[in-house]
């Protein structure tokens, strides 16, 4: 600490910490709206690597200005970078730093961050933390309407000036490939789905969401009272133009492009918290919390799942319970019924055959925030010193916490004090969904559950462990995978053929007869793993017969090493539009994406 900051009084040395944090939330800010307007020059440039880069760039820029923030926090205050009373005229002079700010809720969260990197605050503490809001909305409107408005027309010409009229996107005319076709065959997808007396007006956002190869167009077709969410999915497959690959009709197809089994967006977005409430009005089921993620506030999300987590636990009355399904050898978890997520806590031991340890579970569980999810992979929020009452416990769940997660729980008083806990969306585990399910729905899990394999291998990840126990079925009825302790990159493993007995004794040996080294993998191996009903497993087979083959493993992985990057649409074939569109030659890597038909 230097001489002069020796001198400061404590409010003056707030408010230089104050402005300092006001300067790296800004900076934070400026530096994700850089990368976000670059997702435009990606997708016309069709420039797929840089784009990837530009996504894993976006996910680590938080943690690196918050470095270098606490670092220059902690020099400023020298000595007194603990002193509590500090902290909380610091917050003060922040809020009111803050105060005009259109992003004072991403601002906030911001402070939460840095607060907690000083503190190991077990729980929350108002005096130095925004538990809750300061503000309830923006101090003003962001300077741009939210989204343009077209009316007046025949719909093909509405969908013709929304689609080159993208706010600022430079999607011209003359940049599309068939236009009139594409408009045309649009509007009679939507007239198939939308009563006539529903296509008043097409209202449209102003930004554009650029996700992976794709461009998003969102927006409603309202008339009267009445409107219908609706998203249109650019491609741009070649030098030829822009494509329109499909259109998404209703809330559920719009939830699953909206899912928290996919990368973020990058959305222009002045307002967030404006844009946020808009979405939501097309899907009112989504939690608050769901669509920051979606578009990228990912520390934000955490803070308004945690503002509505703990508005839940003081209306409700039921207690935490283990979750369903086959018990964990890495992961206790467990969940409040009345609440749709799951909490999981990594044991003190793992039990035998699992030979990795700690470190190995959280760079797996970091490595899948940072990979594209590929709609297939449930994304696990961290949490940190959570404090929640002890009688909000089922006895035995918590007594099996106290014994097997003692570095990662303690009771103190009246509470459990969680250091350390993942949390997922829950849901139905596969195992437990074939023993309650009738045989069509059995056979539709069962080949998707094959067609998430494959579209995990298609962004480089091999699951692992592929037992029914470690994947489940979304409320969309998509099959995904959510136990990650054995995932590793598919271009890590060596796929080989299974060598032939050359003796009898080499038949029957329980033990390999062959040497294996670790990494090796033989999918012949694979249906011995899967327990399924009979019609399911043989309607899998059919389908899906080449995953039991290394050829197939092999051949993925040479794409791979050849820098493919395959697209994994977020929606399913039969939402494509096909050669009408114009969208002749977009590659897809998967097949049908829509799980068990449910809203998809």
């Amino acid at each position: 600490m230097s001489a002069e900051s020796a001198s400061l009084t404590n409010s003056r040395l707030a408010a230089l910490c104050a402005e300092e944090t006001r300067d790296a939330a800004q900076d934070y800010e400026a530096r994700f709206d850089e990368i976000t307007r670059r997702g435009r020059d990606r997708f016309l440039a069709r420039d797929w690597r840089g784009s990837h880069d530009d996504a894993a760039e976006r996910l680590r820029l938080y943690s690196r200005v918050l470095d270098c923030l606490t670092s220059r926090i902690e020099e400023l205050m020298g000595e007194r970078f603990r002193e509590r009373s500090i902290w909380s005229a610091t917050k003060a002079v922040y809020s009111s730093l803050i105060a005009q700010s259109i992003r004072f809720e991403v601002a906030e969260s911001f402070f939460n961050s840095l607060t907690r990197r000083v503190f190991t605050t077990e729980g929350v503490d108002q005096a130095i933390e925004f538990v809750d809001t300061d503000f309830d909305a923006p101090p003003h409107p962001p300077d741009d309407k939210l989204f343009r408005t077209y009316s007046g027309a025949s719909l093909p010409e509405l969908l013709a000036d929304a689609f080159t009229d993208s706010g600022g996107a430079d999607f011209a005319r003359e940049r599309w490939r068939h236009l009139e076709l594409a408009t045309a065959a649009a509007a009679e997808r939507i007239a198939s789905a939308v009563p006539p007396h529903k296509c008043g007006a097409l209202e449209i956002y102003r930004g554009v969401f650029y996700r992976g190869r794709g461009a998003y167009l969102v927006g409603r077709l309202s008339a009267d009272d009445a409107a219908t969410p609706v998203a249109f999915c650019l491609r741009h497959p070649d030098e030829n133009g822009l494509a329109l690959d499909a259109v998404l009709i209703g809330e559920g197809d719009l939830a699953i492009l909206f899912s928290y089994t996919r990368a973020y967006f990058r959305v222009r977005a002045p307002s967030p918290y404006e844009l946020v409430q808009w979405l939501r009005q097309l899907m009112p089921a989504k939690r608050v919390a769901d669509l920051y993620n979606s578009i990228g506030y990912n520390r934000h999300s955490k803070t308004e799942f945690y503002r509505d987590f703990v508005r839940h636990l003081e209306q409700s009355r039921d207690q935490f319970v283990a979750a369903e399904g086959a018990r964990g050898m890495v992961m206790l978890v467990f969940t409040l019924p009345s609440y749709d997520v799951v909490f999981k806590l990594i044991r003190d031991r793992f039990e035998a055959p699992k030979e990795s340890d700690r470190a190995d579970v959280m760079r797996r569980y970091r490595f899948v925030f940072e990979h594209d999810r590929a709609g297939r992979l449930v994304e696990a929020h961290e949490f940190e010193h959570l404090r929640i009452p002890c009688e909000r416990f089922e006895a035995s769940l918590l007594a099996n916490l106290v014994r097997d997660a003692s570095r990662t729980v303690r009771i103190e008083g009246p509470d459990l004090l969680i250091a350390h806990a993942y949390v997922e969306r829950r849901v139905r585990p596969l195992n437990l969904f074939f023993g309650e399910c009738d045989e069509e729905a059995a056979i539709a899990a069962a080949c998707d559950f094959a067609q998430s394999i494959k579209d995990l291998a298609a962004s480089n990840i091999f699951a692992g462990d592929l037992l029914t126990k470690n994947f489940g079925v979304t409320r969309r009825g998509r099959v995904v995978f959510y136990d990650y302790d054995e995932l590793c990159l598919l271009t890590d493993c060596n796929f080989r053929t299974m060598p032939q007995a050359r003796s009898y004794e080499e038949e029957i040996s329980a033990e390999p007869w062959f040497s294996v080294r670790e990494g090796d993998i033989f999918p012949e191996e694979f249906p011995s793993f899967l327990f399924f009903p009979e019609s399911a497993r043989a309607a899998l087979v059919a389908q899906h017969g080449d995953l039991f083959h290394p050829d197939f493993w092999r051949g993925v992985q040479e794409k791979l090493r050849a820098g493919e990057l395959p697209e994994i649409p977020p929606y399913a074939q039969e939402r494509r539009l096909g050669s009408r569109a114009g969208s002749a030659g977009v590659a897809a890597t998967s097949r049908a994406q829509g799980g068990l038909r449910v809203g998809a």
